[in-house]
Parts: C-alpha cells; structure tokens; sequence
C-alpha cells in the first residue's frame, strides 16, 4: 500500500511540476542529436549509387579487368554500381536543426541545385557529341598543328568527339575548392621529383591555383584533401613496424576533422571528395575511413581491382619517375626504322611477375633485352628504351610501373604484364591502340607474339603512341590536355558520373 502512495506522489509531483516534464521529453532528443552530430559522417543510411554516365566513355568489362573489391572489415558491397540509373544522396542522419542551421543547410541546397542544374546541361551535350560521327570535322582536326588548339582525333580515343565535349565543358564549368585545414608538411606538400612525382606536381599545382580552384566551396563541385602519403609515411611510418596505423590514424582523423568542420562531406557522404597518391600504401590507408574508401574518388597510382579499386569511381594515376623534376631529354627516340631491339625491360626481383619474366629471359636473347641491371659497359637505359621497339612493363610488389610512361615518352610501344591493373586515363583512352597487354602464362611466348605483330601494325600503333604523349607530359606552366589536365577531367567525368540531390 505504502509503495502505491509513493509512486501516487511521484506521479502527482510530476504533473505538478513542468519543467521536470520538458527536461524529461527533451533528454532523448539531445541524445540523438548528439549522435547524428558526432557520427553522421560515419554511417550511410543511403549509399550512393551511379548514373551509368561513364557508359559514354567505355564499359567495365572493356578493360579486361574484374573488380574483385576486398572488404577489408566494411560491408564489401559495390557501392557504386553501373547497372543503377541515379544517384540519391541525402543527409546521413536526421538532426534536430537550429534556425541558423537550416538557414545555412537551405542555402546548400539552393547551391547544389544550381550546380546539378548546370551539370544536367552538361550530360545532355556529351551524350549528344557521343552519337555525332562527322569525318569532315575529323579531317579539320587533322589539319591542325597548333598543341595549344589541339582536337582529340583518332583511334587513341574510346569516343574522340565525346572526350573533346566533356573536355571544353570542363573548361568553361569545373570548381574544386581545396580544404585548408592541415599543416605542412604532411598537407598541402608533396614530392615533385622521384617516382612519386605524380603526387607531388598535382598538389603544387592545386596549391598554386589555377583556373578551376575556387576560394568559394558553395561553388565547388569537388572538394580536394590535400595530403601527401607519401610524406606521411617519411614522417609517421616507424621501420621495420609490421603495420601503418599511424597513416590510417591520420587519414581517419583529416576526414573526421572536415566533415565536423563543414556540411560538405556529409552532404554526400564523401561521394563529391578526392583524395591523390602514388604511394603503394594509399589505397589501404584510406581505408582507415570506410566512407573516404567506399565513396570518395581515390586517384591512385596503385590502381589494383584486387585491392578495392573502382574503376566507376576511382582513378588510375600514371606512376611518373621524375629523377631531377623535369622532363627534359626524355621526350622522343629513334625513328621505327632505326630501332634494333625487339623488346627492353631492366629492373629488380620486385613480385613474382617479374621473377618469371627474369628467370625466363634474362640475357638469354640478343632480341629481347632483359636485365636486372643495365651492364654497365653498354648504352644506357635511357637509350635502350629510345631503340627497343616494344618496351616490357610487368608489375612489381604493386600493379603500377613507372615504365609504362618511361616508354610512352621514349615512343617505344609499352607491353603491360599484370594482374588488376587498369591504366590511366583508360575512360577515354583505348589503350588496346597503342599497347599490348600479355597474360602472365604468356611470358614464355613473348618474342613469339611481338614478331607476329605485322610491320603495318606496329608502325601505326607507333604512331598512336606519340599522338598520346601528350597526354602524360609533365609541363612546369600546365598546357591542354597534359598530365595535369587529364588527372583533373578523370576526376570531373566522376563528379558528372554523380547526382547530389539537396535535402535539410
């Protein structure tokens, strides 16, 4: 009886008293907002999807590669699959807004509006420069000499007239902002000589300005990171450690940090987000954050589909071995005609790939010239890559080579032995034009393929292999169509490849 009298107060003191009754109602609320505050950016309650839009460009299976994503302890679902016809990004979380937060998240809105707006326009005009075949538009191409005035032409090219569309559209609308946040030297730094030089220039670049860095994000139709693997790793790495928690760490803590800091990343849950690196380490780093791994644009050197690449929404980045920081003297070579060598490879026991290649062919054949070092009383290795008319580029411990690049500046025809590896820029170049891909169990058969390559044959895909040279130099002023230029419309074909749609 005396507990019922108890709980009879207990009652009656509550309904007596309302601002025990507010405070009561209005606990579970903060609670939930204090988790939609703290680890909206940490879960997906609506993952991202595609708008096939790279269908334009070439398909998945073109490339003779399989995406085999591991997990690595996420859900291992392909988030971004092309068979799905829109994207559907909304906020992560529900949030109980302030006013001068829904002030602030409706004037995003407004802004992504505009944005999708001008991209939709966009999509129209390259799927219409897609269909359009005119030769005599071709021919004037042809006829133009100007590097400047360059009009992608010819077989190089998946679609030559949709590639030059996407291109000018990028010209006239493309926005990155940059995040600040970060100190030097891990942030906003990089190599700009060796071979990871790729990283390096891009980021200087970026932080040089230019004309697609905007200062205003609500414009922005990417967000940069700009951080530097590879001097994390200089600096954060201990030798001889057996893991990179300390690059994971890190990665995870830059992501945590921006998207508390602006409505950004949460308002696509990182799908409108790149990263850049040429460190073999990059793609596991990131994954140290799921969402940087599963959603953000990832443009990596180490383009291997065994260790989650996605070509949907990833980028191949080419591996550039810089040893002073520019390209002089590596440019050209001698004429088809004056090129003895059949095939050139020279370099270390890195990976069973080129085990096999060294333990079947190393200097056992006058034509196809395979060491692990240069010798050292003969041509040098600049020069046997300028007289070799194929030049071999098997992986190492990683996909990526240095010497598919190496060969394309020195106009020998690169041979691509590996597992997984997409090349870069393989959205709009057809690689198949001007390279030849051999399977591993191959190797053996090597001189026999490269002499039943016709002479007609070999000297057009010459040719095409210095129409595309263009497109992997490294200038100190970028030009049109450089590397620089082509690392930011593969970047700009995934933001087209997206549909962000504004919600509170």
């Amino acid at each position: 009886m005396s507990s019922s009298k108890n709980l009879y107060r207990s009652f009656s003191y509550i309904s007596s008293s309302p601002s025990l009754l507010i405070f009561l109602f209005l606990i579970p609320i903060a609670i939930v907002s204090f988790l939609a505050t703290n680890f909206a950016h940490q879960k997906t309650l609506i993952p991202p999807k595609t708008l096939g839009f790279l269908s334009l460009f070439w398909f998945g299976n073109s490339l003779g590669v399989e995406h085999r994503g591991q997990d690595h302890g996420r859900d291992g679902n392909n988030i971004l699959d092309g068979s799905n016809a829109r994207v559907l990004m909304k906020g992560s979380l529900y949030r109980d807004f302030k006013k001068e937060e829904i002030v602030k998240h409706a004037f995003v809105r407004d802004g992504v509006w505009k944005i999708e707006s001008v991209l939709s326009k966009v999509r129209l005009s390259i799927k219409e420069a897609a269909k359009s075949n005119n030769k005599s538009f071709i021919m004037t191409r042809n006829n133009n000499q100007d590097p400047q005035n360059y009009i992608p032409h010819g077989a190089i090219y998946r679609n030559a007239n949709s590639f030059y569309r996407s291109y000018v559209e990028m010209e006239k609308n493309f926005k990155i902002y940059v995040y600040k946040e970060g100190d030097a030297p891990i942030f906003h730094n990089g190599p700009c000589r060796s071979i990871y030089s790729s990283e390096g220039r891009f980021i200087h670049e970026m932080e040089k300005g230019s004309r697609y860095r905007t200062h205003d994000p609500e414009e922005a139709h990417v967000y940069f990171m700009p951080f530097s693997v590879v001097v994390m790793v200089q600096y954060l790495y201990v030798p001889g450690a057996i893991d990179m928690d300390p690059i994971g760490r890190t990665l995870s803590d830059y992501v945590d940090t921006i998207s508390h800091k602006h409505p950004f990343w949460n308002r696509s849950l990182g799908a409108d987000h790149f990263m850049l690196s040429c460190h073999d380490w990059a793609p596991h780093s990131s994954s140290y954050a799921p969402l940087l791994f599963n959603n953000s644009i990832r443009v990596l050197c180490n383009a291997n589909t065994s260790e989650g690449f996605n070509p949907l929404k990833d980028v191949s980045l080419p591996e550039i071995n810089l040893k002073t920081g520019e390209i002089t003297g590596l440019l050209g070579g001698s004429p088809p005609s004056r090129r003895p060598i059949l095939a050139f490879f020279a370099g270390g026991l890195h990976g069973h790939i080129r085990e096999l290649l060294l333990s079947e062919w190393h200097e056992k054949d006058p034509d196809i010239r395979v060491y692990k070092n240069v010798p050292s009383d003969g041509p040098s290795y600049e020069s046997m890559l300028k007289n070799s008319k194929f030049c071999l580029c098997p992986s190492g411990y990683e996909v990526a080579s240095p010497r598919v690049v190496e060969a394309i500046y020195a106009e020998c025809i690169p041979v691509l032995i590996s597992n997984g590896y997409v090349p870069p820029f393989s959205d709009v170049l057809n690689w198949k034009k001007f390279s030849i891909t051999l399977k591993i169990e191959d190797i053996p058969n090597i001189k026999v393929i490269l002499e039943g390559i016709s002479e007609a044959k070999y000297l057009k895909m010459q040719k095409r292999v210095k129409q595309v040279q263009r497109h992997f130099v490294v200038n100190g002023d970028p030009k049109r169509f450089d590397l620089f230029h082509m690392i930011l419309h593969s970047v700009w074909l995934r933001r087209l490849n997206l549909r962000l749609l504004a919600s509170v």
